[in-house]
């Protein structure tokens, strides 16, 4: 068995057929064949199932490519720690973050690692822990800063909290129900707004009528509901919608001109910030000074 097998397998399994895979790879469709033959006739078993349209792992094929993700992940992650150990400006950092880091963290921790390595690619993907949970145990995300999920994660990950949160109502700047001289107004107030809400680990229109119904109101109007940063951003600046979102929304550049802070006199709790990784796979130098950078720009704690 190679590891060059075992990335042309990853390879079909990510873009769900033959075709697609020697296209990205750029070698031909029958090289792609005898390798499935190989790693089927080496193991014993039948790793893909051939359909019409592509192909997709059998049961087993699903252990098997657990177990080889790792394995070329973490090879990679070896040269890469190597080629960091020794000056060399090399390697991918894979970091996950939720909204608020994205607001307050991420816009200066980005140039001071750039600083440091200019050329080593940084993927950052925008996610909740339930989204990114598997990766992250795989290892193929060496970290995650972020909303804690409403139950911890099963044994495996190390959890740190960084900074218990609040939120705040956001809407667009010169939102209707915006008020002179900062006067906060009651959530009774805003309670027939339409609402939009980001997709949480749980379930986010639920959360709402919790915190109402905690106040003695009606379920709120829940007329919108997003998966990114970017939707929301739109969403509030063009529309009379509100959001209930993490307090540092209102110390971010790029939508301060658009949106504004709606205060308001009830408390709206918010999960707290944390860090999460697997404890026993080391990150490699650049990671490791990227997740530094990052909690070099913690926020302070909310009051």
């Amino acid at each position: 068995m190679k590891l060059e097998q075992l990335r042309e397998m990853l390879a079909i399994v990510e873009h769900g057929s033959l075709r697609a895979a020697a296209r990205r790879l750029g070698i031909p469709q029958p090289a792609l064949t005898r390798t499935v033959h190989a790693l089927e006739s080496e193991l014993g078993v039948a790793l893909f199932e051939r359909e019409t349209r592509g192909m997709t792992l059998t049961a087993r094929g699903r252990l098997f490519h657990r177990r080889a993700t790792a394995m070329v992940n973490e090879l990679q992650k070896a040269r890469d720690e190597l080629s960091q150990s020794a000056g060399l400006d090399e390697g991918t950092v894979v970091v996950a973050l939720s909204i608020m880091p994205h607001l307050a963290m991420l816009p200066r921790a980005l140039p001071y690692f750039r600083k440091r390595y200019p050329k080593v690619r940084l993927h950052v993907i925008e996610g909740l822990f339930p989204d990114v949970e598997g990766r992250v145990r795989s290892g193929t995300i060496d970290f995650y800063v972020g909303a804690a999920p409403r139950d911890p994660p099963a044994p495996g990950l190390v959890t740190r909290i960084l900074v218990e949160n609040t939120r705040a109502v956001v809407g667009r700047k010169g939102h209707p129900l915006s008020t002179t001289a900062g006067r906060p107004r009651s959530l009774r107030e805003l309670a027939g707004t339409p609402w939009a809400v980001t997709a949480l680990d749980y379930d986010a229109e639920s959360d709402f009528r919790h915190l109402f119904a905690a106040h003695g109101l009606p379920d709120p109007v829940i007329a919108l509901r997003v998966h990114s940063a970017m939707s929301l951003m739109v969403a509030l600046a063009s529309t009379d919608h509100l959001a209930m979102l993490p307090v540092q929304w209102k110390e971010f550049p790029l939508t301060r001109d658009a949106l504004q802070i709606i205060p308001v006199k009830e408390r709206l709790p918010a999960p707290a910030i944390i860090l999460t990784r697997r404890p026993d796979l080391p990150l490699t130098p650049a990671a490791e000074f990227f997740c530094d950078a990052l909690l070099r720009y913690l926020p302070a704690q909310p009051r």
